[in-house]
């Protein structure tokens, strides 16, 4: 297994200091800054956009990891690869065309992903392994920060973790798998050795206050504990 990285979601930061906010976390040791983008139509919740994205751009120089829970999708995303994402994953049910999607966003020059609700079938996978630099499995349902993980999340995750394996061994190509919602130290082992090499976690990272090093506590403690199985 490759080192876990983490993204810490900024649905849980303090939008009043936003630019603080990701400096603190990549400083922190963030691999990515995890950007949730909810339009109170595809998913309850209206949160940003990508006037956001490039105000935080230059704040950072990891990686803008933008997941958008949005429908329609295909218009926004030149938008946010100009605003400075690097990453750009979307949910196959607000796209008519899932593999144009994908298309479309590598086209702009980010790397491209699924993410697949909890009840979301595996099987809209099988046709664009192709176009996938990463697939994102919901541990909850998307439109809140700080719910519970969903548990059956556990074994689709080892499921993807042998498709993505598998594709590896015959093209040479890897794609990450990454996981988000409810993740915390006391279950991040578990996805881990079910097969995750990404982790974003909001309100466990968040949650912390910074002034005594909290973020930097917090993501060495979820990185000893993904390691404790």
């Amino acid at each position: 297994m490759n080192t876990l990285r983490l993204a810490p979601s900024i649905l849980s930061a303090d939008f009043a200091r936003l630019g603080e906010e990701v400096r603190a976390i990549e400083a922190a040791g963030a691999d990515l800054v995890h950007f949730d983008v909810m339009d109170n139509h595809y998913v309850p919740n209206l949160t940003i956009g990508p006037q956001v994205c490039a105000a935080i751009r230059p704040h950072v120089t990891i990686p803008i990891d933008v997941h958008l829970m949005v429908e329609p999708v295909d218009a926004l995303i030149p938008l946010f690869a100009k605003a400075g994402a690097n990453l750009i994953t979307f949910h196959p049910e607000a796209s008519r065309h899932v593999d144009r999607t994908l298309q479309l966003i590598r086209d702009h020059g980010c790397k491209a992903g699924l993410v697949l609700n909890p009840a979301t079938p595996l099987a809209v996978l099988d046709h664009v392994w192709d176009r996938l630099d990463i697939v994102l499995l919901m541990s909850v349902n998307p439109g809140f920060g700080g719910q519970a993980f969903i548990d059956s999340t556990i074994p689709k995750l080892r499921q993807v973790r042998q498709q993505i394996d598998a594709y590896r061994a015959s093209t040479g190509r890897d794609i990450w798998l990454e996981v988000d919602g409810g993740v915390k130290t006391d279950n991040i082992a578990r996805i881990v050795a079910a097969g995750a090499d990404t982790c974003v976690a909001g309100s466990a990272v968040f949650g912390a206050p910074d002034a005594d090093g909290g973020y930097r506590t917090v993501m060495q403690a979820l990185r000893t504990a993904a390691q404790s199985l």
